[in-house]
């Protein structure tokens, strides 16, 4: 019940503050600057206020505190490790979003200065849950109710590249209306799903329904035709808090079946720019990353958005049936 009315509370508190923070956005003149290398017909989203994702980041951080507060003072304070790493990420693209809105260019921070800072959050993230005793160096096999022990070290190294390369196949994945947070719906259902099924996972899944909610109450406003842009603020937060979750449960390779989205994004974006060097210039899709290739396919940005949330939707299903098992022993 704490997990629906945690969704039910960050979606209300989203949905207002939506209401409060886009007028404020406009009057600061913080409007999303569109890469000229991108599909023309986006060069009319010009000008639409970004950093959106504060609102649902807000939303979420209510939810969690009003739900989970019980929990906190019996000291379990898993749920806040979860919202303060993604909120870390958040951080970061807050301010990535500041450069590019103060110069008027879709650049922000260096690649370096944000690899290095993710990396950062990710190890001191892993450190502390591992400190706690959340986390094991142990990797879960879905379907195979077993795991691979792995060296501490070994596994730390892993755990931050896993993080690092989710939270920025999220990213990626924000390119179109409505597209990064509707595929992370059912991401977040199925994390929230799991907090109500397993015993001893009830603020992790606190978390997930806020997640879920938050994500609900931004779309009213993101989806087609936008009216705002989570931004570097908002996908890499939702970015940090999808790694973040999987790691609170332990399981980081839940993350191939239910990030199969940002996984075929991101590898559509690394295997054109391969493609384009080894071959002097050809192409293997028409744009990347993957969303843009089937734009200039003549897919409309709903229709883009519906079959790629399907997807996601049916991967995250695939997920639970292979995690079900978990602790049925």
């Amino acid at each position: 019940m704490e997990i629906v009315l945690s969704c039910l509370l960050s979606l209300i508190v989203t949905a207002v503050a939506g209401k409060l923070l886009i007028p404020l956005l406009v009057s600061l003149k913080a409007g999303q600057s569109i890469k000229e290398i991108g599909p023309t017909w986006h060069m009319t989203k010009q000008g639409t206020p970004t950093m959106g994702g504060l609102m649902f980041i807000i939303g979420i951080g209510v939810a969690v505190l009003v739900l989970g507060w019980k929990r906190m003072l019996l000291g379990d304070l898993t749920h806040l490790y979860v919202y303060v790493f993604a909120l870390v990420f958040g951080v970061i693209g807050y301010v990535d979003d500041y450069q590019k809105v103060k110069h008027h260019q879709n650049t922000g921070l260096t690649a370096l200065q944000k690899f290095l800072l993710q990396v950062a959050a990710a190890v001191a993230f892993l450190c502390l849950m591992r400190y706690e005793g959340m986390l094991s160096p142990n990797l879960y096999l879905p379907f195979f109710q077993t795991s691979i022990v792995l060296n501490w070290i070994v596994y730390l190294v892993f755990a931050a590249f896993v993080i690092v390369g989710t939270v920025n196949a999220v990213n990626i994945t924000d390119g179109v209306d409505g597209l990064a947070s509707s595929v992370t719906a059912p991401v977040a259902a199925f994390f929230a799903i799991l907090g109500y099924v397993w015993s001893g996972y009830e603020q992790i899944g606190i978390f997930a329904g806020a997640m879920l909610g938050g994500i609900l109450g931004f779309l009213i406003y993101n989806h087609y035709p936008a009216r705002v842009f989570m931004g570097d603020t908002g996908s890499l937060f939702l970015g940090g808090a999808v790694a973040a979750l999987a790691f609170a449960y332990d399981m980081p390779l839940v993350l191939v079946l239910v990030g199969i989205v940002y996984i075929c994004e991101t590898m559509s974006d690394i295997i054109q720019v391969l493609y384009f060097k080894a071959t002097h210039g050809k192409r293997i899709f028409k744009m990347a990353p993957l969303h843009h290739h089937f734009e200039m396919c003549g897919w409309k940005e709903t229709k883009v958005v519906a079959v790629f949330t399907a997807v996601s939707a049916l991967f995250c299903l695939l997920a639970y049936l292979g995690v079900m098992d978990r602790f049925s022993i």
